[in-house]
C-alpha cells in the first residue's frame, strides 16, 4: 500500500494557514449573502436580535443564550446551503438521496428556528 495522498488543496501551515482560512471563511459568508435569500433574512434577524439581547433586562447567561441561538441559525443556514450546493454540483437530476440530504438540511434549520423562538420566549416570558 502506498502513502495516503492528501488533497492538493491542502498546503500552508501556521499563520499563513490561519490567514488563508479566514479569507476562505469571508468568501463563504459573501457567497451565502449574495446567493442565499434565507441567509440574508437570517442575517437581518440576527442584526436585530443580537443588539436587542443587550438592551433587555436579562442575566449574562440568558444574554449568551440569546446571542448563541441567533448565531446558531446563521451557522445552520451556512451548512444547509453548503449541502445544497454540493448536492447540486454533483447532479441537478432529481434523486431520492439528493432530496433526503436537502430535506435534512432544511429540517436542521427548522429545529434551529424553533430553538431560537423557544430561547427568546423563555428569556422574555419565563
Amino acid at each position: 500500500m502506498g502513502k495516503l495522498q492528501e488533497s492538493p488543496f491542502k498546503g500552508k501551515t501556521g499563520l499563513t494557514r490561519l490567514i488563508n482560512a479566514f479569507g476562505y471563511s469571508l468568501d463563504g459568508m459573501k457567497a451565502a449573502f449574495r446567493h442565499e435569500d434565507a441567509f440574508r433574512q437570517l442575517t437581518i434577524l440576527a442584526l436585530i436580535l443580537i443588539p436587542l439581547a443587550f438592551l433587555i433586562h436579562a442575566a449574562p447567561l440568558a444574554r449568551a443564550m440569546l446571542v448563541a441561538s441567533s448565531l446558531a441559525t446563521l451557522i445552520i443556514e451556512l451548512l444547509n446551503s453548503a449541502i445544497e450546493a454540493a448536492v447540486d454540483h454533483t447532479s441537478l437530476e432529481r434523486h431520492p438521496l439528493a432530496k433526503r440530504a436537502k430535506d435534512m438540511g432544511s429540517a436542521a434549520q427548522l429545529l434551529g428556528l424553533i430553538n431560537l423562538a423557544m430561547v427568546w420566549g423563555i428569556v422574555l416570558f419565563g
